[in-house]
């Protein structure tokens, strides 16, 4: 990745922390194409605006290095779609339904989604199907990206920002709407949830696996 602009290289850095969750200087610099001076100064104007902090982490001898990751001002610095919205429906279904209606509403959502996900999908293998998905949810929003495991059978699905994060913090029934989703979608595999970012990771990752 090569960057021609102080804007261009802020942007660029604070994606590659929103998906790799942490990163030196010198990681950083060396996937942008640039000095790891130049790096360190771009780090502390970020850091400034309040878009990114380090923590010294000590490798054998010698001085800490500094490890970068981002704020919450930084992660809220991509988009995150309609949650006012959102958030002001779920509470007003909160008020008047049951928590078990809720989730069931909020159920059938994830089938109507899925379907409409498996028609614009196609058939096909599952990476290339999977590929298709993350194109689709570029579009919504959401910084996600698929890799084969090791063995090639599996496949690791992440998604590094989550358009309906904050509405997921205040109802956390919405993650388990997004499981359903990946299940209905490619119902021929099995699908596990391997990080989630409600607990903790950088990252909402779902694993996977063609049943036959």
């Amino acid at each position: 990745m090569i960057v021609s602009s102080p804007a261009s290289t802020h942007e660029a850095a604070l994606t590659l922390l929103l998906r790799q969750g942490e990163c030196s200087a010198a990681e950083l610099a060396a996937q942008l194409a640039i000095s790891v001076q130049v790096m360190r100064r771009h780090l502390r104007s970020l850091e400034e605006k309040g878009f990114v902090e380090a923590s010294p982490q000590t490798l054998g001898r010698g001085r800490p290095s500094n490890r970068w990751r981002l704020t919450s001002a930084g992660r809220g610095h991509f988009p995150d779609g309609s949650e006012h919205f959102a958030l002001g429906l779920l509470q007003s279904l909160s008020q008047s339904l049951s928590s078990n209606e809720v989730q069931a509403l909020l159920y059938n959502q994830a089938e109507r989604q899925a379907n409409s996900y498996r028609h614009l999908i196609g058939a096909g293998a599952l990476g290339h199907r999977l590929e298709k998905l993350v194109e689709l949810r570029r579009k919504e929003g959401y910084v996600a990206d698929c890799e084969a495991e090791p063995g090639g059978r599996s496949w690791m699905l992440q998604e590094y920002h989550c358009s309906v994060l904050r509405v997921a913090e205040a109802f956390p029934v919405i993650c388990d709407q997004e499981l359903q989703l990946m299940r209905h979608t490619f119902p021929d595999c099995a699908v596990e949830r391997v990080h989630w970012k409600l607990e903790g990771g950088h990252a909402c990752g779902f694993r996977l696996e063609p049943l036959s």
